[in-house]
């Protein structure tokens, strides 16, 4: 992968704009990390439901942060962000489809979610509650899978992340998230975008032996840790520097990756490599809901779905919606998808 050291190239290299993830390293800090840039997408993902402000932006914040940790996956699977909670958004779920694929969604009670929002209470930990947040890497059916489960009590997912990093991986780690709306000149409706950062403190011996982000299966390893660990100067400076960005600086639309971390850290040099693209991509379809309904429900059970002679199924991520006829499984044994009547529309 090719890389352009920012402090002697300054700008000079194209910018990546929106829908990225930029994989960076600051090597005189002993650091490495990563920095996400989300318009299109995450408008995409979030406005396809119309979800109210508060939980429009809590989303963004988790999608941003599944594509921070996910990105790192180096096969083919999946990575799995889900929160559960007991506060008025009581479940998140975001997939990353490795290596670029996006998809995400919100349920919440709406009546709670007013009463919360009439007290003032719409801060990220107000709105989650108290749960769990839940991080798997799936690599398909013919391996094991890996997940990691922190506790969320009333904090940000910030904070959650931070937890998570300390319990799982034991490596220092600081997450910055921010999500906002911005109008385009022209364009009356806002429209939704995110940024965020994500920088880890390399281990005394180096970062060839830096074990990955999820994906290596490393959760509860405590051979990861280093019981001697006492924060360095260089990770002192790395935060500092870090903490100095605002929330409207990461998810401004006129700063990019690239003149983000220049800014931060042109003093002492960062090394940037090349950006890779995320795209809005949901994983349904009609064979695979179809395979689903045939698989983990009787005939009795199927005719109880019809209405109007019809079996409907809504994807909950992208809202496509599916129609399939009772007859398209009367013969469990002999199927052909190729042959399906479903009928899908996207909404």
């Amino acid at each position: 992968m090719s890389d352009t050291l920012l402090v002697s190239a300054g700008l000079d290299r194209p910018e990546s704009g929106d829908n990225i993830v930029l994989p960076f390293t600051l090597d005189t800090l002993d650091s490495r990390g990563r920095v996400v840039r989300l318009g299109e997408v995450l408008d995409s993902i979030l406005a396809r439901h119309n979800y109210p402000a508060p939980v429009a932006r809590l989303l963004g914040e988790a999608v941003t942060l599944a594509a921070l940790i996910g990105s790192s996956l180096k096969f083919e699977g999946r990575f799995i962000l889900q929160t559960q909670t007991d506060g008025p958004v009581n479940l998140l779920v975001v997939d990353l489809d490795a290596p670029d694929g996006l998809r995400g969604y919100a349920r919440f009670d709406h009546d709670a979610l007013v009463k919360a929002a009439e007290r003032g209470e719409t801060r990220a930990g107000q709105l989650l509650g108290k749960g769990h947040l839940a991080m798997t890497v799936d690599q398909g059916s013919h391996m094991d899978r890996y997940q990691g489960i922190v506790a969320l009590e009333g904090g940000s997912l910030e904070d959650v992340a931070h937890t998570y990093f300390q319990q799982s991986e034991q490596i220092p780690t600081l997450v910055r998230l921010a999500v906002a709306e911005h109008t385009r000149k022209g364009d009356r409706r806002p429209h939704w975008r995110a940024g965020g950062v994500l920088v880890q403190h390399l281990p005394a011996h180096g970062q060839s032996m830096m074990p990955d982000l999820p994906g290596d299966g490393n959760f509860d390893n405590p051979e990861t840790a280093d019981p001697d660990f006492r924060e360095s100067d260089k990770w002192a400076e790395t935060k500092s520097l870090l903490a100095t960005v605002g929330d409207d600086e990461l998810a401004d639309p006129d700063v990019s990756a690239e003149r983000l971390l220049f800014r931060l850290y042109h003093e002492t040099g960062v090394r940037v490599f090349a950006p890779m693209p995320l795209e809005e991509r949901c994983t349904c379809s009609a064979e695979r809901i179809e395979a689903m309904l045939r698989d983990n429900f009787s005939h009795e059970e199927r005719e109880e779905m019809l209405v109007d002679g019809e079996i409907e199924v809504i994807c909950e991520f992208c809202s496509a919606d599916y129609h399939f006829k009772l007859h398209e499984f009367e013969d469990d044994n002999v199927h052909d998808h190729g042959d399906s009547t479903a009928d899908q529309t996207q909404h």
